[in-house]
């Protein structure tokens, strides 16, 4: 018979690597940089997050435990923080979107917009 924390842990790991495969084959399909670089980023930050939690409960009240609540808590801050950087630097170099992509424009307009 299994306990609870063990199925809450594997559910977590199963969602996470789901989440990260899917993240991973949003990095191949997508059109440019601008949304590779949000299905990269959502993935980095709730992907690798499930597998750290379902790793916490299988680890459970240890020292293990404690370095991987400090690991998430590095990735939930540097991971956000590392792709908004990245971002406004690739703002700031003038990287265009794709045609297909839809988004506001430099001016503050909705590209699509025929005002």
């Amino acid at each position: 018979m299994t306990s609870i924390p063990d199925v809450v842990s594997w559910v977590c790991l199963i969602c996470g690597s789901i989440f990260c495969i899917i993240g991973a084959m949003g990095l191949l399909r997508m059109p440019d940089f601008w949304t590779r670089t949000h299905a990269a980023g959502i993935t980095d930050t709730m992907g690798a997050g499930l597998i750290l939690v379902g790793l916490m409960f299988q680890a459970g009240f240890s020292l293990v435990g404690v370095k991987l609540v400090m690991i998430l808590a590095f990735l939930y801050l540097a991971g956000p923080t590392a792709g908004h950087a990245l971002y406004r630097a690739a703002h700031g170099y003038g990287v265009p979107m794709g045609d297909s992509t839809v988004g506001i424009s430099p001016s503050g307009g909705d590209e699509n917009d025929s005002h």
